[in-house]
């Protein structure tokens, strides 16, 4: 099968420092830790290294390695990062032959600092990856079998209606959008919903999105209103709802908004998918976790991918859950993801099968 990734590719320089060598403060009242650095000083990392990355690299390569003929759709500069995107490509069996070069900006770059619980903290530019125009697409790129696009970010947002446009009717269409494009383009994506095959989205962002409906939707007197309302989406969960239960009304609230398949990703709480007539839950496999940076993108790419292939969501929710765990193991975002033969022995081993639950929707 042939697949194509749309979205961000970046180099992202990683350092470790040592637990004692930084302070951490969490807020209660806000949900929220930071990582302290003292102004003025220098701080000893463990390591410092480059990686490449970005939301469309990291599930191109995601793809590339369970055995898609993979090409990707992103912008570059005209610099040594980028250079190092190319390079990966070509070590990954990645064709570029949709990619863009730039000199409006420099390819997009991040610097992460993993400390502590290893849940790192994240400086993004965004760089080139914001000046994707619709006359960046060409037919011919989008002759697959799947279509996965990840976060979108600036300007670049604004090309989803046409890239579901130039989307053949036999391709399946996976859409990974972020917290900036849920609430600058609520619009665009909620009218776009319907074309989706599979909407990938975090609980944060299905709470934002379903908040947004709520704000612009409001003239619109209707059962997805009213549902949002009644399970208390729009604020903090109720204190008699388990996380099950607000997840599955956050997948109804979607699924009347339009969305047809939704993969709720719910971190280190585990993943549901919301299909038409039932809900499947997936615990997460525990591991030492190195850093959380990629965890999203291995697990959307590798849920679109098998089960474009196969059609079995539940098989491809047991390998999504495998192959998140296996990056998050690495302080990188490519690092850990599995090929295809690896991770269905990781498959079998674990057992997930037995752990998976459902629930029957009544529409």
């Amino acid at each position: 099968m042939k697949a194509l990734t749309i979205g961000g590719a970046m180099v992202d320089t990683i350092a470790i420092v040592e637990d004692d060598l930084i302070e951490r403060i969490s807020m209660s009242n806000a949900g929220k830790t930071f990582l302290l650095l003292e102004q003025g000083s220098k701080t000893e990392a463990s390591s410092i290294s480059t990686h490449c990355g970005g939301g469309a690299l990291n599930a191109a390569v995601s793809l590339s390695r369970l055995g898609f003929d993979t090409a990707i759709l992103a912008k570059l500069g005209t610099d040594p990062r980028a250079d190092l995107v190319r390079q990966t490509l070509v070590s990954e069996d990645i064709c570029a032959d949709a990619l863009l070069s730039t000199d409006e900006a420099p390819t997009g770059a991040s610097a992460i600092i993993s400390a502590h619980d290893r849940n790192a903290a994240i400086f993004t530019f965004r760089g080139a990856n914001t000046l994707l125009r619709a006359h960046d697409l060409k037919p011919s790129s989008f002759d697959v079998d799947l279509i996965y696009v990840s976060t979108l970010s600036g300007k670049s947002a604004d090309i989803l209606p046409e890239i579901i446009r130039y989307r053949p009717k036999t391709a399946k269409l996976s859409v990974n959008p972020g917290i900036r494009q849920i609430t600058s383009r609520f619009l665009d994506l909620w009218k776009v919903l319907p074309d989706i095959d599979i909407l990938a989205i975090n609980r944060l962002e299905a709470e934002t999105f379903v908040r947004q409906a709520v704000a612009e939707l409001a003239g619109n007197e209707n059962a997805t209103l009213r549902r949002i309302a009644a399970a208390g989406l729009a604020g903090a969960e109720r204190p008699d709802c388990s996380r099950s239960d607000v997840a599955r009304a956050l997948i109804a609230g979607l699924r009347d908004l339009g969305a047809r398949t939704i993969l709720l990703t719910d971190g280190r709480h585990g993943a549901y998918v919301g299909l038409k007539s039932e809900t499947l839950f997936c615990p997460p496999v525990e591991v030492p976790v190195a850093s959380t940076a990629g965890a999203g993108d291995a697990f959307v790419s590798t849920f679109s991918g098998l089960s474009a292939r196969s059609g079995d969501f539940e098989h491809a929710l047991q390998a999504a859950t495998i192959n998140a765990a296996s990056v998050v193991t690495a302080a990188d975002s490519q690092s850990g993801l599995l090929k295809q033969a690896e991770l269905e022995k990781h498959v079998v081993a674990q057992g997930l099968q037995g752990l998976i639950e459902r629930w029957h929707e009544i529409n």
